[in-house]
C-alpha cells in the first residue's frame, strides 16, 4: 500500500495517516510505502506489485471528507481524482504514465480523500479524520483475502 501526502500540511496528510493505519491493521502481511506524490517515485513504489492500494488527499473544491475510489486498470482516473491531487505531477499523471509505459501493477486501487485545510501544521480536520477511518475499512475489504482477521486500529 502507498500513502501519499505531506505530514506538515494538515489534511494533505490524510493518505499517510490512512496508509499507516491500514498497515497497522494488516501487520506484516503488507508493505507500506510513504510517498510525497512525485510521479516517478510512485512508478518505482508500485513496481512489480500485484495489488496496490494508494491513498491520497485531493483538493477538488468538494466537501471535506468526501471519499472517491477508482480502479486504475479500468481506464483513466475520474476527473475528480485526476485533476485534484495536491501535487503538481501526482497520482493521476503517474497512473497515466504507468499505463503508457506498461508499468501499472496488476491491480491499483486509488482512494482520494477530499481535504479542507492544507495550511502549514499537523493534524487532520474532523471531517477528514472520519473519512480516513472509512477509507481504512474499505481498503481492508479490498485486501481481506490476504489479511483475514485484521482489526481497524483507533487513532
Amino acid at each position: 500500500m502507498i500513502g501519499v501526502g505531506n505530514a506538515y500540511r494538515r489534511d494533505d496528510a490524510a493518505g499517510l495517516v490512512a496508509a499507516r493505519r491500514l498497515a497497522a491493521a494488516a501487520g506484516d502481511r503488507v508493505e507500506l510505502r510513504e510517498e510525497s506524490g512525485e510521479g516517478a517515485a510512485l512508478l518505482d513504489a508500485w513496481a512489480g506489485a500485484g495489488l496496490v492500494i494508494l491513498i491520497d488527499a485531493m483538493d477538488s473544491g468538494g466537501r471535506a471528507g468526501t471519499v472517491r475510489r477508482a480502479e486504475a486498470k479500468a481506464g483513466p482516473l475520474p476527473a475528480a481524482l485526476s485533476r485534484c491531487s495536491t501535487h503538481a505531477f501526482g497520482v493521476a499523471e503517474a497512473v497515466e504514465l504507468g499505463r503508457a509505459l506498461g508499468r501499472l501493477p496488476e491491480r491499483l486501487v486509488v482512494f482520494g480523500i477530499e481535504g479542507g485545510d492544507f495550511t502549514a501544521g499537523v493534524g487532520l480536520s474532523p471531517a477528514v479524520e472520519r473519512a480516513v477511518t472509512r477509507v481504512v475499512r474499505r481498503a481492508l475489504a479490498e485486501i481481506r483475502p490476504e489479511i483475514a482477521g485484521a482489526e481497524v486500529p483507533a487513532r
